[in-house]
């Protein structure tokens, strides 16, 4: 190892306990242990440039083990990102750019927010096929404008987790060579040593999945892991593992021990690891001037790789102007979408399902954004998520825009939220509604990130029917309006389906969540101008009273309908109801009080209907109990029957309304 390499090294080391022991809280066995791995990456291997950190064709880094972020903060500051001494001696405090876990859109340099432990490696095998599919789309002979790699680094507890087996037997499926994971063997985790829990062969499974497995026995060589990444990034047909024995708290009092883990190292465990590693003891967040020179002195070459990929993508547009234009256009990600064109989709349908629905837009969508791909967890047909004529994603075929994630909900929404971190894409992903629960971290993790993922959930309720409670969702609905920034959309019709698709895909820094019917319902024809005008306001006035309104009914998805036709038999006893139809709570309540008050009058009672949980529903009604829904699982019988017997008729609903006048 040279004495630069060494002295970098240390650097990063005790920049990195210094502000754990500064900020009293954090991970630093981790940056003790891992810091040989992260200054080999950076120093050796990844393309990027700190004074554009978003250079498009840089390599991408995760840092899936998250709680180690005080090694990355590090990295990133001796690179030159705009993170500066003063950021590190923040770590952890409020309002500063180095938050326990890294924060995407927080921290120059930070491609992902990760913590949650798997996230990031799933994460970064989305980032991968979104690598892999823009190149094959765009590049051309002699103009390979989309190369660059996925590098990440993982940890034991990250290969326990279920999400990074499911991405790491997909990504070995699709044999993507472009993707480097770097695995933290330490063999400790918070409880003790991983024989207690973990003795699986890692190499082994690694190796069934279709990984190339490479071994490092000791971190701190530094040139063998510099050979061991580069036959990684020479097999191009398949992903690489390098599993690296590392020491968690090396050189610490502590090292090798599950007390390294998570919590300071004190000050007298500090300076017995600054003395055995023969560091300044009366300096703190100390950078020695020649590591400073040393990264200072790489900002040119930094530089200068990416001026050589600018000169050859412009080079490119003057060869392909069209697809030049194309791909400029969806790296801004910006889109336009013509409602009307849209909604005219169904002016000659009477009835149908809002999956149904959701199918026919998103093969109108697929023809007009290049950028849209996604898929099903092994559900297309039946989430009606495949766009028809397109060829499948594949080892074999890279140009293609249809994914199979197989039966892996939780990684496809992790893998959702890479593509989307990558740029250049509009992800989704279909399966059932009661299986978000599979993909519920995914979900969150795209709301906090602030990214267009676009989460597809059908057979959206009990009329489901046989499938029974299984497969019934009753406290799904609510639970993810629950998550903030998530837009969470339940249509009524197939127009409604049609808005909730446009603003999906125009929503560039928020996730959406798509519930459908399988039941077929009424196409609101006769209603398209409101419906067009309402949607995006979250909820509307879709059919006033005929009479002087003496209540509103409140629904949303398949249980407006059920409103509508209350709404028609109580004007023949003439009782006027409005009939309010919300499809996105989250899009209402950024409303003006006027509205709100317009179209909820607080002097009128209010009912609402959901073939769901109550819980929530009376921040609008007042009180849960004028809500008519369900607060018990479902039952295994055909839906109309179920629907029926839930209390889902309109003469349960006439009833109620006249109890509240």
């Amino acid at each position: 190892m040279k004495t630069i390499d060494r002295t970098a090294i240390s650097t990063l080391r005790f920049l990195s306990v210094d502000a754990v022991e500064k900020a009293k809280s954090g991970h630093p066995g981790f940056p003790l242990g891992v810091a040989p791995l992260m200054y080999t990456l950076w120093d050796k291997f990844i393309s990027y440039n700190p004074k554009d950190p978003a250079w498009f064709n840089r390599d991408r880094f995760v840092l899936s083990s998250g709680h180690g972020s005080a090694l990355l903060y590090s990295m990133l500051h001796l690179a030159g990102f705009d993170l500066s001494l003063a950021d590190l001696k923040e770590f952890r405090q409020w309002e500063s750019k180095t938050a326990g876990h890294p924060e995407y859109g927080m921290t120059p340099g930070v491609e992902a927010s990760t913590g949650p432990i798997g996230h990031g490696f799933a994460m970064a095998v989305g980032m991968a096929i979104a690598e892999e599919m823009l190149a094959a789309q765009y590049n051309r002979d002699g103009f390979k404008i989309i190369d660059h790699y996925t590098y990440g680094i993982c940890s034991d507890g990250d290969l326990m987790e279920g999400v990074a087996s499911e991405a790491a037997s997909l990504a070995g499926t699709l044999a993507l060579g472009k993707l480097i994971m770097l695995y933290d063997d330490n063999k400790i985790t918070i409880e003790g040593n991983t024989e207690i829990a973990f003795r699986e062969d890692v190499g082994a499974r690694f190796a069934a999945y279709g990984w190339q497995v490479l071994r490092v026995d000791n971190a701190e060589e530094i040139d063998v892991i510099v050979e061991k990444i580069a036959e990684g990034q020479a097999e191009t047909n398949k992903p690489t593992l390098v599993i690296v024995r590392t020491h968690i708290g090396w050189g610490s009092p502590k090292q090798d021990s599950a007390a390294a883990h998570g919590e300071p190292l004190g000050s007298d465990a500090l300076a017995k690891t600054k003395e055995q590693a023969g560091w300044p003891l009366d300096q703190t967040f100390f950078v020695p001037e020649e590591v400073h020179t040393y990264f200072e002195a790489k900002h040119e070459l930094c530089a200068q790789k990416q001026a050589v990929s600018e000169e050859l993508l412009a080079a490119y547009t003057k060869c392909y102007p069209k697809e030049a234009a194309e791909l400029s256009a969806r790296l801004q990600g910006d889109v336009a979408l013509d409602l009307d064109s849209l909604l005219e989709t169904f002016a000659k349908t009477a009835k149908t399902s809002t999956r149904e629905a959701s199918g026919e837009v998103l093969q109108k969508l697929a023809a007009l954004l290049p950028g849209l791909v996604g898929g099903s967890a092994d559900l297309g047909p039946s989430n009606k998520t495949d766009i028809k004529g397109a060829s499948c994603f594949s080892a074999e075929n890279r140009n293609a825009r249809l994914l199979h994630f197989g039966v892996r909900e939780h990684a496809m929404g992790k893998i959702l939220n890479g593509i989307a971190l990558h740029g250049g894409f509009i992800p989704y992903g279909g399966t059932f509604l009661v299986f978000s629960d599979f993909m519920r971290p995914a979900l969150r993790m795209a709301a906090l990130m602030g990214i267009r993922s676009i989460f597809v959930f059908t057979h959206d309720s009990i009329a489901l029917g046989e499938d029974g409670p299984t497969h019934q969702p009753i406290e799904q609905t609510m639970s993810l309006r629950l998550i903030p920034e998530l837009c969470v959309m339940r249509p009524a019709d197939a127009l409604e389906t049609a808005a909730a698709w446009q603003i999906a895909c125009l929503n560039k820094h928020k996730p959406t969540a798509l519930l459908l019917s399988r039941q077929k319902l009424p196409v609101l024809n006769d209603k398209v101008a409101v419906v067009a005008k309402g949607v995006a306001r979250g909820a509307y006035l879709l059919s006033p009273a005929a009479t002087d309104a003496t209540c509103v009914l409140l629904a949303a998805g398949s249980e407006v309908h059920l409103a509508l036709a209350a709404q028609e038999e109580l004007a023949q006893e003439g009782i006027g109801v409005n009939v309010v139809s919300m499809p996105a709570w989250d899009l209402f309540e950024q409303q003006a009080p006027e509205y709100k008050e317009q179209l909820l009058p607080s002097n009128l009672p209010k009912l609402a209907i959901e073939a769901g949980v109550t819980l929530g529903w009376s921040r609008y009604t007042g009180t849960e109990a004028n809500v008519i829904g369900i607060n018990k699982f479902g039952a295994s019988a055909p839906g109309d029957v179920v629907y029926e017997k839930y209390g889902f008729t309109v003469e349960h609903v006439i009833k109620r309304v006249k109890e509240l006048l």
